[in-house]
């Protein structure tokens, strides 16, 4: 029994004839037919394929045809309509004009290839096309057609002449303009796009003059120089990922190209120290990611988009790094440029926290918030610090010992060690100070004693004094008794008892 696949009988329904010739051959258990038509019954086929709107199968049959054929201007003329709708007009454009050339008196094909040629800027061209329709026998609708693209083509004419003129006179706005109408009919004329996008540069508006460089970049397969703006543009602008993109397809189309190649060297170095920079900073490595944005700044000083970036990810860095002091005036310089950028403003307040100005790391992180509404960090810091402010009109550990705040444990018990020794009750003999003495030791105990523990020492950072009984709900009492027990029979040094007895009331 012979297995016929569901393919070969539609395409045995588009066959009104039949077969020139048919071959029959096994395949595992089916036997597949192998046939060729006539042109006559690709282009019938294709016609009823294109109708149906399967358009790549009609294609399919149109090429077999032309094939059969080249001498059949009808094969050609219904391949560029499939061409056509596929949107691709460039395909189709020498098809109508083989057509043309087979069949000089198609009317039809000439129309349609004066409307190509007129949407591609060729106006010459297609006025030479429209006057050859109406010196032919059109129909109506053809003469009609024919007229009203001819007249429009003669405007576009008359624009393009006042464009350039008002360019050269440096009139872009007016320029532009023009260009917006001619572009509006001929909307595949890359020299008009490309003079538009020089216009939309000097004016500034960089994003309208990307889109017509993109445009005339698909638009002309080898438009190098497209590519080579679309890059600079882009670096310009501080995009240097996007501009690396654009440079490499120009050098694509041509690696010798002297601009692009240049231009990628340098766009190339500079992207590969900005990427270096920020996996320091995704490895906690801020310090050497402070050194590689101080290279980018040397690599590129003349686009202050760089000089922009460096100095917001160093203000990010130093922040987190711990070094407020320096982080402070980096972030106020780059805030002067953009005010509301909320992750500088944050990196400040941080900055403020650290340096210990706790009423302008509030008012920074208020400014934060207002731009970063649900940032979990904003939040976080404003309360820590209102917090560390309230703290700092009590007590501060850090000020009794002074030391900074980065202090490692080593400081703060050589700092401790001094001030015990110095303070200590038995070195004063005079009762009031004695007394004095006396509650500064105490002062010089509970700072060791919160800053030498992590736990109560991260509480104290985060604005909680663990030794403080409001702060604690009552649980502060513990940690000071403790703290005073201890100084019983105390030797800050660790030799030696020392001697004396407390008047503490």
């Amino acid at each position: 029994m012979v297995t016929v696949t569901p393919v070969v009988h539609k395409l045995i329904s588009y066959v009104p004839f039949v077969f020139v010739l048919l071959d029959l051959r096994y395949e595992g258990n089916h036997i597949l037919l192998s046939f060729f038509l006539s042109v006559e019954n690709h282009l019938e086929m294709g016609k009823k394929l294109l109708a149906a709107g399967q358009l790549a199968d009609a294609l399919s049959h149109f090429h077999a045809a032309v094939d059969g054929d080249p001498k059949s201007y009808v094969a050609y003329y219904r391949r560029a309509t499939v061409y056509l709708a596929m949107g691709k007009s460039k395909s189709a454009l020498p098809d109508l004009t083989k057509v043309i050339e087979l069949k000089p008196d198609f009317t039809s094909a000439r129309l349609q290839r004066g409307n190509l040629l007129l949407k591609q800027g060729r106006l010459d061209e297609a006025e030479g096309d429209f006057k050859k329709v109406l010196k032919s026998s059109p129909s109506s609708r053809e003469e009609q057609e024919a007229q009203s693209q001819l007249k429009k083509s003669d405007e576009i004419q008359r624009l393009v002449t006042q464009a350039r003129s008002d360019f050269g006179h440096e009139d872009y706005s007016s320029a532009a303009s023009h260009l917006d109408t001619i572009i509006d009919t001929c909307v595949w004329d890359v020299d008009s796009r490309e003079l538009r996008a020089e216009c939309f540069i000097q004016m500034r508006e960089m994003g309208k003059a990307i889109s017509d460089l993109k445009a005339a970049s698909k638009l002309r397969n080898d438009n190098t120089q497209a590519f080579y703006k679309l890059s600079t543009i882009y670096y310009n602008l501080g995009d240097h990922e996007m501009s690396l993109s654009e440079v490499r397809e120009c050098l694509k189309l041509d690696p010798d190209h002297k601009q692009c190649f240049s231009h990628y060297k340098q766009v190339k170095k500079l992207n590969k120290q900005i990427m270096s920079a920020e996996e320091l900073i995704q490895q906690q490595r801020y310090g050497d990611a402070v050194s590689k944005y101080e290279a980018v700044m040397k690599t590129e000083p003349d686009v202050p988009q760089y000089t922009f970036l460096a100095k917001e990810r160093i203000c990010h860095c130093l922040s987190k790094d711990q070094q407020g002091a320096k982080a402070i005036p980096v972030c106020s310089e780059v805030l002067q440029s953009d005010p509301q950028n909320g992750n500088v403003l944050k990196d400040r307040a941080e900055a403020y926290l650290q340096d210990e100005q706790y009423e302008e790391a509030i008012k920074g992180f208020e400014s934060a918030k207002e731009f970063s509404e649900n940032d979990r960090e904003v939040i976080e810091g404003l309360e820590r610090a209102q917090r560390l402010l309230k703290q700092s009109q009590k007590r501060d550990y850090y000020k009794i010992l002074g030391v900074k705040r980065t202090a490692q444990k080593k400081e703060i018990i050589k700092a401790y060690r001094k001030l015990a020794q110095q303070w200590h009750p038995d070195n004063f003999q005079d009762p009031e100070d004695k007394k004095k003495a006396e509650k500064k030791f105490i002062d010089i105990a509970q700072a060791k004693e919160v800053l030498t523990d992590p736990e109560m020492r991260s509480k104290f950072d985060q604005g909680e004094d663990p030794l403080d009984p409001e702060s604690q709900q009552g649980g502060g009492h513990h940690h000071f008794h403790g703290a005073w027990e201890s100084f019983q029979g105390f030797n800050p040094f660790g030799s030696g008892p020392f001697s004396f007895k407390f008047n503490f009331n």
